[in-house]
């Protein structure tokens, strides 16, 4: 296949390597050219505008950190809607709102071109091995075409429905769920440590009984170990999340109680300049309001 991908950050290299795996021609495009050298020694193209990662290609995948940045590459002067070809597709695989999706679908159509959600469910290093998930939402036909595309990108595809606006819900909804629970491992670990238990004996205790599972063996050994360094989502873009989440639900007339104390765990990480450590950083604020000292 044609593919082109927008958007090399730590989650973008990592597609953009699993496309070059699977043998697809490939063109990539970033803001910052330097990310894409060693794509460009693997075999990629490098692009230097998007009308050159959209010239040709069946589907552009966009990578993106937020809406702002999204709409920016699909909306603005020069950008996918301009420079499709009519019945191409463009796959967004970040994590974005309800609403923005749903207003970019609009768009496309209105281009003759498709757009997909493909949102990935996992960290940039599992990316790397195509072991993430992928919640993939659109006309079913096209979803099909480029199934063999997003087969080689994960573990396993889950089809949301035909509209991506569902994949997009999602995506949200995973990610509120797991917030929250990193956010409680955080107050059981605090808790423990007021005791004076081991924090390793306390993720032994998580991890090998009813909380087995990557999420929490993952988070857990962050938190245990007080790594937040270990970046694979930043509190940043945790926070970009939260409040996705909360705007869908305002869509829905839905309420999320939970997703607020994850929020205001996050919105407290950043203000304390904690954004760029991992999302687990929460544990560190629910410290804080206990009163206990900070990891050397």
């Amino acid at each position: 296949m044609r593919v082109g991908v927008v958007g090399l950050g730590r989650m973008g290299q990592a597609v953009a390597g699993r496309v070059l795996a699977g043998g697809h021609d490939l063109v990539v495009y970033n803001r910052t050219a330097e990310k894409a050298e060693s794509l460009a020694r693997a075999g990629a193209t490098v692009a230097t505008d998007l009308a050159g990662v959209c010239r040709d290609r069946d589907i552009v995948l966009t990578v993106l950190a937020d809406d702002a940045a999204l709409e920016t590459v699909v909306l603005g002067a020069g950008g996918l809607r301009e420079r499709l070809a009519p019945g191409a597709v463009h796959a967004a695989m970040g994590t974005h709102g309800v609403s923005t999706i749903r207003a970019l679908v609009d768009a496309h159509a209105q281009a003759g071109q498709v757009m997909l959600g493909a949102h990935v469910l996992g960290r940039p290093e599992l990316a790397a091995e195509g072991k993430i998930g992928l919640v993939t939402g659109g006309a079913p036909d096209a979803v099909e075409r480029f199934r063999p595309l997003f087969d080689h990108l994960c573990r396993r595809a889950f089809y949301a429905g035909e509209k991506p606006e569902s994949a997009a819900a999602v995506k949200l909804a995973n990610n509120l769920v797991l917030g929250c629970a990193i956010e409680v491992m955080g107050e059981g670990f605090a808790l423990i440590r007021r005791y004076d238990a081991d924090p390793d004996l306390f993720y032994d205790v998580l991890t090998d009984g009813l909380f087995a599972g990557i999420a929490y063996e993952v988070y857990g050994r962050i938190i245990a170990d007080q790594d937040f360094d270990r970046v694979g989502i930043t509190a940043q873009l945790g926070l970009k999340d939260a409040n996705l989440a909360l705007a869908a639900a305002d869509i829905a007339r839905m309420p999320l109680p939970s997703v607020s104390v994850w929020r205001d765990r996050l919105l407290s990480a950043v203000a304390h300049g904690n954004g760029d450590k991992d999302w687990a950083v929460v544990a560190l604020e629910q410290s804080r309001a206990g009163g206990l000292d900070e990891p050397a």
